[in-house]
């Protein structure tokens, strides 16, 4: 597939190396039928399948196989209908991948595991059980919510320690550029983020500024939030509620 772990770790020193193993492992999902997406509701990736029913699986990634990235797992099963965890395997062999306990503990719990190696490829260590119980179905909807929402795949999964551009923030960075050539008024922004008066209102990020009545204008921090951050293109059909902010 023509990525390296090992090379890219070279190229991207200081870069979490979760968000090197988020490439293969989004490939992998991808060929198994599901639109991934990285860092959706606190969750490394999550992968939608429509269908009769629309199937959500979620995967979280660590450098090593340990009983924190089975615990993490856990906690998302009862959000999702597979769970699945993916780390690096070891080039010596002496991973918790080879330990027949940490395997049996993953099949038992449900868990799938996915070992990826120095070459990019992936491969399935143990199954993942499907379908799951869901013990926590508001949560499962408002991960499929901003799965749903959000434009293109602008977050690396395993990402830690830096802001997620998530569907919300898209929308209020949509309503920044409406302003940043001088003050509008929210119905003049509702074509492309129909509640851009709610975002504005809100005001989350401290990007705008009221300047009159229902008249807006953006601050210098909204300025230098449009120089970070890459200026999104919008569905129209796009709502402006907060899932992830």
């Amino acid at each position: 597939m023509g990525f390296t772990l090992r090379k890219s770790a070279d190229r991207h020193e200081g870069r979490p190396l979760e968000t090197l193993l988020y490439p293969p492992v989004k490939l992998f999902l991808e060929r198994a039928g599901y639109v991934v997406k990285g860092e959706i509701g606190g969750c490394d990736i999550v992968g939608l399948a429509e269908g009769e029913t629309t199937l959500v699986v979620i995967c979280e990634l660590k450098l090593t196989f340990n009983l924190e990235l089975i615990l993490q797992a856990v906690d998302r099963a009862s959000a999702c209908d597979e769970v699945w965890i993916a780390a690096r395997i070891s080039a010596r062999g002496k991973g918790r991948e080879a330990d027949r306990r940490y395997r049996d503990l993953c099949r038992r719990l449900g868990i799938g595991m996915l070992g990826v190696s120095d070459a990019g490829e992936v491969s399935v260590i143990v199954s993942s059980v499907s379908p799951m119980p869901r013990s926590n179905p508001k949560r499962r909807t408002r991960l499929v919510k901003e799965h749903k929402k959000r434009q293109g795949d602008p977050a690396l999964g395993g990402s830690t320690k830096v802001p997620i551009m998530t569907a919300y923030r898209q929308q209020a960075l949509a309503c920044a550029a409406a302003l940043a050539d001088g003050p509008l008024r929210p119905r003049d922004l509702k074509s492309t983020v129909p509640t851009a008066g709610q975002i504005l209102l809100a005001n989350y990020y401290g990007w705008f500024e009221r300047v009159e009545k229902g008249v807006y204008t953006l601050t210098a921090v909204g300025h230098e939030a449009l120089m970070r951050w890459p200026r999104p293109v919008l569905d129209k059909a796009c709502d402006g509620s907060r899932t992830d902010v």
